[in-house]
């Protein structure tokens, strides 16, 4: 039995009340779900899993460390597998609004999220003399371009992945004519950001001789709209109901509101924002890079020339449907995601080895949060619960 098979079998992400527990029980479960020595376990946790020493060599001019809650979200089913979700966050609305999300989406068939392939795009923005013309030149050197291109990024390429193909866009004002030349890479599972740097640099120069223009930079893209992750939930009229509201005039409100941060960009904002509360957490619990996502996830909002929601949901037939897309520019190696021993812990608790189970972890996660905060906003109102959450807290003076 493989390590994956066994995984599976064994985690399900249903613990029934398991918020109600303290926290040495929770973290007991943990541990058998894991398999590992619970006092090992604890003592990892309690120190943030980093020392000032390790943070001395992540980081800059380092003094300490500074600690967020690490928390579990329960009852996600991805694609047919069970999964306990970690989660970095100060918010205790969102890791509830995760796990009570995730419970009403696993009452249908639970959530199914789906990866295009890992394409990160590195730019070489040209100032050129003649634009056109230097399309023309870059178009007949292509295959020239890609096979230095390939020489930056060796283990990449005998990995399978490595550039795949070059695109180039015109960009005029009044001034200048830039011509940007998109270098197309494969990354496979890492993030990708140092591999898209690095082919971007070795190319530069032969496009400034192909082109006969001057490169003025070159980087990757953090609008990663060639690496989409999807996701799709169908959630019954009787997972929504409410004491005093019916489950299908819950998804006629949720449909409504939805609808409404299509036409408002004001509302888009908050919507998005809550989607990203819980993409954020999971992508800081894995060592990802969230602020490169969260970047690359609102300009892809604007896209049509509008800011949208990432997630719509509506009604079909007696269930309130929903779907999501963003660009997720995830890893699994490299940086953080191998470096800070709380990540590791993440990615095995999430059963995650590819960069596409990161990807689509993190985005069941921020479906749900919108879930479960447009579920309040058109029953309750969104404090009654928050209030709750917030008013457990302790002031803790220095």
């Amino acid at each position: 039995m493989s390590d994956q098979t066994r995984h599976d079998e064994e985690m399900s992400s249903e613990i029934s009340g398991f918020y109600k527990l303290d926290r040495a029980t929770r973290l007991k479960i943990i541990a058998e779900k894991l398999g590992v020595n619970p006092v090992k376990l604890e003592e990892i946790l309690n120190s943030g899993g980093l020392s000032a020493s390790e943070a001395d060599t992540l980081s800059e001019n380092v003094l300490g460390v500074f600690a967020m809650p690490f928390s579990v979200a329960t009852n996600f089913r991805i694609n047919g597998r069970d999964i306990l979700v970690p989660m970095v966050t100060e918010e205790p609305s969102v890791v509830a609004a995760a796990s009570h999300g995730a419970k009403m989406t696993r009452q249908g068939a639970g959530i199914i999220a789906r990866c295009t392939k890992p394409i990160m795009i590195g730019q070489v923005h040209l100032l050129v003399p003649d634009p056109e013309d230097a399309q023309k030149n870059i178009e007949r050197a292509k295959t020239e371009i890609l096979e230095v291109a390939k020489k930056a990024c060796p283990t990449v390429v005998s990995l399978g992945g490595g550039p795949q193909d070059i695109e180039t866009r015109v960009l005029e004002d009044e001034k200048d004519a830039f011509l940007v030349v998109h270098i197309l890479i494969d990354v496979r599972d890492a993030m990708g950001a140092n591999i898209v740097n690095s082919v971007a640099e070795a190319v530069a120069p032969l496009l400034e001789k192909t082109t006969g223009g001057k490169a003025l930079m070159r980087i990757l893209t953090n609008l990663a709209d060639k690496r989409l992750v999807r996701a799709t939930a169908s959630v019954p009229f009787s997972a929504l109901s409410s004491d005093r509201v019916s489950g299908e005039e819950v998804a006629n409100l949720i449909a409504k509101a939805s609808r409404m941060a299509e036409l408002d960009p004001y509302r888009a904002c908050t919507h998005n924002k809550g989607i990203m509360n819980g993409v954020d957490a999971v992508l800081v619990a894995t060592g990802n890079d969230f602020r490169a996502v969260e970047a690359g996830a609102h300009a892809y909002a604007c896209m049509s020339g509008r800011y949208l929601p990432l997630c719509k949901w509506k009604v079909t037939g007696d269930q309130l449907s929903g779907e999501i897309e963003m660009p997720m520019a995830v890893g699994v190696v490299g940086g953080a995601t191998r470096s800070h021993p709380l990540a590791r812990l993440s990615i095995a608790l999430l059963g995650a080895k590819t960069a596409f189970d990161i990807a689509q972890s993190a985005v069941a996660v921020g479906m749900c949060c919108n879930l479960s905060a447009l579920r309040a906003l058109v029953t309750e109102g969104i404090q009654k619960g928050h209030m709750n959450l917030h008013n457990r807290r302790k002031v803790l003076e220095v």
